[in-house]
This record gives C-alpha cells, sequence and structure tokens, in this order.
C-alpha cells in the first residue's frame, strides 16, 4: 500500500484489467493516450454428464462484436463447458449467476438441442478488459509504442482479451519481446 517510484530503459505495460491504472501513473504520460476501460464478465457453465462433443462448437459470433456467443470447449479432462457470455459490470464481481441459465440453455439448444434440463451447473466467471462499451462499435486491442505517446521505451497495451492469449506470441513480437 506504500507509494513507491522507480525508473527503467524499457517498460511492457501489459497488466490486463490493470492496464489502464499502471499507465495513469506513468510520469508525462498525456492522458488522452489512456482508453477507458469498461468491465465485461463472462460466465461458464459446467455440463454435467457425458460430453457429446468431440470438437470445439462456435456459434456465429454476436452482432454487437462484444463476444463469441455462447460456446462450448472441452478441457484437458474431457470435461464441457459453456460461455462466456457478455455483462459489462461496474466491479471486479466474479459470480456466476443462476439467473442466467435460461439463457444458457436457449443458446446452447441451438446447437445441442437435446440438452436435458438441470444438466449445467456454475463453473467460474472471467472478465474482460474490453476498451468499447455497451452499445459502442467494436474495439480491438490497443498497442502503443513510442511512436503513438513519445515516451521512449514504453509500451502500452490495452484491451488484451480473447483471442489475446492465442495471439500472445504475435503481440510479442510486435512489441520486440
Amino acid at each position: 500500500g506504500e507509494s513507491y517510484e522507480f525508473g527503467c530503459r524499457q517498460l511492457v505495460n501489459a497488466a490486463g484489467l490493470g492496464a489502464q491504472r499502471i499507465a495513469e501513473n506513468i510520469e508525462d504520460l498525456d492522458p488522452l493516450f489512456i482508453p477507458q476501460l469498461f468491465l465485461c464478465r463472462g460466465s461458464y457453465f459446467l455440463l454435467q454428464g457425458k460430453n457429446p462433443f468431440n470438437h470445439l462448437v462456435y456459434p456465429v459470433p454476436e452482432l454487437t462484436g462484444a463476444g463469441l456467443g455462447i460456446h462450448a470447449t472441452i478441457d484437458i479432462g474431457g470435461q464441457v463447458k459453456f460461455g462466456p457470455d457478455v455483462e459489462y459490470v461496474s466491479s471486479l464481481d466474479y459470480e456466476v449467476q443462476d439467473q442466467k441459465l435460461p439463457s444458457y440453455y436457449l443458446a446452447i439448444r441451438r446447437y445441442l438441442p437435446q440438452l436435458r434440463d438441470d444438466s449445467l451447473i456454475p463453473g467460474y466467471a472471467g472478465i474482460r478488459p474490453k476498451i468499447h462499451g455497451p452499445g459502442d462499435p467494436p474495439a480491438d486491442f490497443v498497442i502503443q509504442s513510442a511512436e503513438t505517446h513519445q515516451i521512449p521505451g514504453l509500451i502500452n497495451l490495452f484491451g488484451i482479451e480473447s483471442p489475446g492469449l492465442t495471439s500472445s506470441l504475435a503481440i510479442a513480437e510486435t512489441v520486440g519481446l
């Protein structure tokens, strides 16, 4: 909780949900270069019972560009999980809410019509660091270097969400790591 200062020749701010807060504390960085952070919770529900898939299922993405829709993925142990949904929130709340179940059943039955009632249980939730709010046009993640903000050695990464993990090697190459 104590304040401190440090200096470095190169700084890569890749702090996800904390990237904007860190950027706000970087000396000489104009706040105009810090995009607004929107917290977006995505909940997952787990399938109880036998896995009906031998591949991942991705429905057509949402028109809003806010998410990929309720898709089915299979973990390394063979467990099927469905999600995530898109819910803008005002705080870091990771609760998976049972009242979402009807919308999940509806979405999943588009590609798994035989899904039984009561076959889903709450799994987990994550928070995505979006840089566009509800109703805004979709915005991709942002990679800023000195060319943008004129601070040598500083690279800011904002809004790195899925497919940020998938593209992590390309991002590292882009920032020169």
